[in-house]
């Protein structure tokens, strides 16, 4: 986005600009409200890739209001609105500047921020006045160094105070970094109308199948290590190992597409895998009162993406010291775990990701104040570990047993009484 006497100063005018690929992660927030609701575009032109995502997000109840980007007119807007047919020109209003934009509950940034520090705080604090109650404003930036004039931290800063989400697009010339700002407090009950977000980590290999940014990067190692083997040591076969084994460990980072339940009462299992147990306890880190808590064990071969088991808010986030017994055994309790917290229309609700004997390393993408729709992706483990779903004991009823097999997102383990 370049300055414009239209829009808030966000940037001087150069050559990064938004793919398609970006643009999809760009109107996230815009595509997964259900609801109808009034959004708003800044800074787009006609062949920009952030307005063609937006107009394939846009559901039949939604209004969407453009404001053109320096170098474009809002006659070449309204124009080129037109041609997309009267569905999409129904929902599309083009206005001369932001003074004639309305309360959007989305507000999109059509184009990254390149500019200094205070070009980007304005910018942010320009439309942070259009925002509804709980609304999100979404914002890219180059995420190369010394791409922006202090842009990017100003980013980087607004995300540490507001930040709901932040996404990394390598697949954009150059790379850019998508923040997700939510200024003021949003309710609990949105995120049960939320859809589960688009996840750029989650790389598409098929329709169906698509394999977490973690796979990708380590199969790119093994691949790697392969190269410098086999020209180091041309009349060795060792690169064949490392080659070998880019399969199986992009395999165990794979990410199936989950169908999930719309029924508003049911809990889904937070990961697949094998179900070790289920029990009331007590656990005073959480509340007073007792939980049913749903153990699940995955092994090397079960996928490790970790999903919502209910629709929340992200209330608290917090690591706690251990060991790494063995997930399948008791001593695996006092584990190394990563606890996300979510507040719910039920009440309080617990995933704990548990390292195993193999499993060191988790990874948590929700940030506190975000929201997650039930079967939404909010992390994974590596390797063999466990999860577990800690619900409100006299607000759940139970629907799996110890040894059923569940899948992650679409797999009901309990029923909200």
């Amino acid at each position: 986005m370049t300055q414009s006497p239209a829009v808030p100063a966000a940037g001087r005018p150069g050559p990064v600009r938004i793919g398609e690929r970006a643009a999809r992660t760009l109107v996230t927030e815009l595509a997964r409200h259900n609801d109808p609701k009034p959004a708003l575009l800044v800074g787009a032109d006609p062949e920009s890739a952030a307005l063609a995502a937006a107009f394939d997000a846009l559901l039949p109840g939604d209004v969407l209001t453009v404001v053109a980007a320096a170098g474009s007119t809002a006659a070449d807007l309204r124009l080129h609105v037109e041609t997309q047919g009267r569905w999409i020109a129904d929902r599309v209003r083009v206005v001369d500047s932001l003074g004639e934009a309305d309360t959007a509950e989305v507000i999109v940034v059509a184009e990254p921020l390149t500019g200094t520090a205070d070009e980007a705080r304005a910018t942010i604090e320009g439309l942070g006045k259009l925002l509804a109650e709980g609304g999100v404003i979404t914002v890219a930036t180059p995420a190369l160094p010394g791409r922006t004039e202090g842009a990017a931290a100003e980013l980087e800063r607004q995300s540490a105070l507001f930040g709901v989400g932040t996404d990394l697009v390598l697949r954009n010339k150059p790379p850019v970094r998508i923040h997700r700002l939510r200024l003021t407090v949003a309710e609990v009950a949105r995120a049960a109308r939320l859809a589960p977000a688009h996840r750029p980590s989650s790389v598409p290999l098929t329709r169906g199948m698509h394999i977490d940014s973690n796979g990708v990067a380590a199969a790119g190692i093994a691949l790697g290590l392969a190269g410098l083997a086999r020209v180091t040591r041309p009349k060795s076969k060792l690169w064949l190992v490392p080659a070998l084994a880019a399969i199986p460990v992009a395999a165990f980072f794979r990410d199936p597409q989950r169908d999930v339940p719309e029924d508003p009462s049911a809990v889904v299992a937070a990961a697949d895998g094998e179900v070790l147990s289920v029990q009331r306890l007590y656990d005073e880190r959480f509340g007073d009162g007792e939980w049913l808590r749903v153990a699940v064990f995955l092994s090397v071969l079960d996928v490790h993406v970790n999903r919502s088991p209910v629709a929340g808010k992200v209330a608290d986030y917090f690591v706690a010291d251990g060991g790494f017994a063995n997930a399948m055994k008791p001593e695996a309790e006092h584990n190394v775990a990563a606890y996300t917290v979510l507040d719910t229309d039920h009440g309080t609700v617990v995933v704990a990701q548990r390292t195993g004997l193999i499993a060191r390393r988790i990874v948590q993408r929700a940030p506190i104040g975000s929201l997650l729709a039930r079967g939404e992706r909010f992390g994974l483990i590596r390797f063999g570990s466990r999860t577990d779903v800690y619900l409100p004991a006299d607000a759940a009823e139970p629907l799996v047993g110890p040894g059923d097999r569940v899948a992650g997102g679409s797999t009901v383990i309990a029923r909200w009484q």
